[in-house]
């Protein structure tokens, strides 16, 4: 927030505390700056759902259902001045407001999506997507397609085909070659946790069967001896290496790009996981300028020590009014489940004598670690299998045990995805964060379970048994490994179906939220792990001017056609009083 704004917030406030925010002396003072009017207004300021779902008493919830508890918002000075009636509303109307009929349509606190890769997201926009297909053979036709249209000799790049669907059948380079001879080609997995290349890119980066591979990697081999052209986990780093940065100029439109897809998607906010050095400096750069149309949290790489140990000399940054806040730091602990990367207990079901990576073998600094809590970071630790869950909860409490301020830094577990019965309550005892996301469920459901088996399964995705062991939760859509739209994700908490309403019934259903539930872990609870829970995550007086518009009402449909959330569409997002996306 710059000094002027400061300034005039701070007279604002002072202003409408002498007058009791009397509407007559806000209009007489030019009016409030944005009003809307004639919505379904759902203000979340009434209790949280106790742990099991039942909605609170004092929700606007009875016996015919879900009912909007406001009708229109007042905002001025990136703040929210009312909420209620619309005839009270247009009371505070000046010369300078902008007044918006909503015509029925919903709002809620501004969206947040807590953990995010909204720089790959841009990138995507402009790359090859292999989201949703199906086979090898369809992912080389679209990079045939491509090859039309390079020179000889530059990169093609393109992400989204799915490592954990693909597992038992992974491409090679033969197929991939063949399509593009003369140029590197480098494509991504979904989740990043495995990457696919063909011969020109293993010529330029010079790879071959004595390359050095990571530990906790994986270089997949040919017939011939050769790399193949599959490299799984920490493997994938050597073919990141390889691939030319962009000009700084392109990255920062790929931020851009992706930072005004989440306002088009609805997000006041984000949470950006694993920052390294050059893109904090973007983001640095942008707040500078201006130009970050969404808040940004931004979580530090652990993985770039440098970063981290600059950072760990300035400390943390609490100045939560700021359009970018360094608060927290993202770590890698072990792998992922579909590419049978994440840390097991015992061995994978469908692959007896294996279970993953985890710490030391995937990059994790325990030492850094540590002296990142000490330094008053919040940690964000990624932790899959129950192993790694195991361990990345027990490298947290002995923290604790050692520095026991270290303890009140809201910690949180990224994904929190596989977990065994006794770790469960650890996060509630501990006060840590469960960082989920409910599309994982519905999109990893037909092959999960083949990985852990069924007593495992139990604790994977998790979202019931882990509010009942009160722990925090916040949700998001780890993006662009999944769809982030938020009636997707909605969608997918409140009936564990996918888009195409399967199974019958909601896959593992016991786990499902209620609709109160599933817009907390968006809006209010991620508001509480970014430390935001003052001054954002309900529609209240006082409280960020961040507001998202929908034109459907997810609490009603939850009820009555749980189907329909999907085809929701976003009218307006609303970021410090400011309309950054309007349809």
């Amino acid at each position: 927030m710059n000094h002027v704004k400061v300034l005039f917030t701070g007279l604002l406030l002072s202003i409408l505390t002498a007058c009791g925010q009397d509407p007559a002396e806000v209009s007489e003072a030019g009016g409030a700056d944005l009003i809307l009017i004639n919505g379904r207004v759902y203000t979340l300021s009434w209790d949280e759902p106790s742990t099991d779902g039942t909605v609170a008493s004092g929700a606007p919830h009875d016996d015919t259902g879900w009912h909007p508890d406001a009708e229109a918002v007042v905002t001025k000075g990136g703040e929210i001045l009312f909420a209620g009636s619309t005839r009270e509303a247009m009371e505070f109307q000046g010369d300078n407001t902008r007044v918006v009929d909503l015509a029925g349509a919903t709002v809620v606190p501004g969206l947040v999506d807590s953990h995010t890769h909204v720089l790959e997201l841009g990138k995507k926009l402009n790359e090859i997507d292999l989201t949703d297909i199906a086979t090898e053979e369809d992912a080389v036709a679209l990079v045939f397609e491509k090859v039309k249209t390079v020179p000889k000799g530059e990169w093609i790049t393109g992400s989204g085909w799915d490592e954990g669907a693909w597992a038992n059948r992974y491409p090679d380079k033969v197929l991939l070659s063949e399509a593009a001879p003369d140029n590197p080609v480098f494509l991504d997995g979904l989740h990043g946790f495995a990457a696919w290349a063909n011969q020109a890119a293993l010529d330029v980066g010079g790879i071959t069967a004595e390359s050095e591979i990571p530990v906790g990697g994986e270089m997949r081999l040919g017939d011939d001896g050769e790399p193949n052209g599959l490299f799984l986990n920490r493997a994938t780093t050597m073919l990141d290496a390889i691939v030319p940065p962009p000009p700084r100029e392109t990255v920062i439109n790929e931020f851009l790009a992706g930072l005004n897809q989440m306002a088009a998607d609805g997000y006041t906010a984000i949470h950006e996981a694993g920052v390294g050095s050059r893109s904090m400096d973007i983001l640095e750069q942008l707040e500078a300028e201006n130009r970050l149309p969404i808040r940004v949290y931004a979580m530090l790489s652990l993985r770039d020590e440098p970063l981290i140990r600059k950072w760990l000399l300035k400390g943390p940054d609490t100045d939560n009014d700021s359009m970018l806040v360094a608060r927290a730091v993202k770590a890698y602990y072990d792998g992922a489940l579909g590419s049978r990367g994440a840390r097991m207990l015992y061995d994978y079901e469908d692959q007896p004598g294996h279970r993953g990576i985890s710490g030391d073998g995937y990059g994790f600094d325990q030492a850094l670690n540590a002296a990142a809590m000490k330094a008053g970071f919040q940690i964000a630790i990624h932790a899959i299998g129950d192993a790694g869950n195991r361990e990345a909860l027990d490298i947290l409490e002995s923290v604790f045990n050692e520095d026991p301020a270290t303890a009140k830094n809201r910690h949180r577990i990224e994904h929190a995805q596989v977990m065994h019965p006794d770790d469960i309550p650890r996060l509630g005892q501990l006060g840590i964060i469960a960082s989920m996301e409910p599309p994982h469920a519905v999109e990893d459901k037909t092959w999960a379970e083949e990985r852990v088996g069924s007593e495992r399964i139990l604790g994977a995705y998790a979202w019931r048994t882990l509010r009942e062991a009160n722990a925090p939760l916040t949700f998001n859509a780890d993006n662009p490994g999944s769809d982030h739209s938020i009636f997707y994700g909605l969608h997918s908490a409140i009936t564990r179906k996918d888009k195409n309403q399967q199974p019958e019934g909601g896959w593992y259903a016991e786990q499902s939220m209620g609709s109160d539930e599933a817009v907390r872990g968006y809006t209010s609870w991620s508001a509480y792990a970014s430390f935001r829970e003052d001054d954002t995550g309900s529609i209240e007086a006082g409280r960020w001017a961040d507001l998202t518009v929908m034109d459907v009402d997810p609490f009603v449909l939850a009820d009555e056609s749980p189907g329909d959330i999907l085809s929701g569409r976003i009218l307006m997002t609303i970021v410090d009083g400011n309309i950054v996306y309007e349809r």
